[in-house]
């Protein structure tokens, strides 16, 4: 049994969103955060920083979302979300590259600097730099964006999820999106797969 540690609206949504597309049977134990758990030093074996999304799968145990999807999709998938094909797979791979250091990055400094970080380490100068770094990230995805229902190929993958997680992310930081992006979005949180991950952390985090 695959055990996900999570904590809601963060990066483990990505891993059980994922979970959910390849229709593996998993336990999603919330680890509060806000309380402290995650510095205890059962999870701090987990994750050296302890933080979230950790997965333990048999022998297997790894922190970080991008590799835990991948690791998944390469393992249970069979070319779900991760495409057999070498050049596709490269392709989705770029895309997870750009999205979590380019368009995620000023997103992730924003909030440290609102309200992650202790209030004597946040420096309110820095917010607008980020607002001009995602936006700046934002016209070149754009670039390359145009209108089509997903990033590479005609099926949904790892990268189109990582995409709509982290518009999602701007959207509740008050970011606004073009039209198209914005349908993007909507378009693709519509799947049933991301309304049962998100129910099932809300159901760990109230037990």
């Amino acid at each position: 049994m695959i055990t996900l540690y999570s904590f809601p609206h963060s990066r483990s949504h990505r891993v059980s969103w994922t979970l959910e597309e390849l229709g593996l049977e998993y336990q999603c134990r919330h680890v509060a955060l806000d309380k402290g758990e995650g510095q205890t030093d059962a999870h701090l074996a987990r994750h050296p920083d302890g933080k979230v999304p950790v997965i333990e799968d048999g022998d297997v145990c790894l922190f970080e979302s991008a590799p835990i999807c991948r690791y998944l999709a390469d393992t249970y998938g069979d070319g779900a979300l991760l495409p057999s094909d070498p050049v596709a797979r490269a392709q989705v791979d770029q895309w997870l590259s750009f999205i979590v250091t380019e368009l995620e990055q000023p997103l992730w400094n924003q909030a440290k600097h609102t309200f992650a970080l202790p209030e004597d380490k946040r420096i309110a100068a820095v917010l607008p730099v980020c607002a001009w770094e995602f936006q700046r990230a934002l016209s070149a995805l754009e670039r390359r964006y145009n209108g089509q229902e997903y990033l590479v190929g005609n099926t949904f993958t790892l990268a189109d999820m990582f995409l709509a997680h982290t518009l999602s992310w701007a959207v509740s930081m008050k970011h606004r999106l073009p039209e198209n992006l914005q349908r993007y979005r909507e378009r693709h949180n519509q799947r049933p797969a991301m309304a049962k991950a998100a129910e099932k952390e809300k159901a760990a985090a109230s037990a």
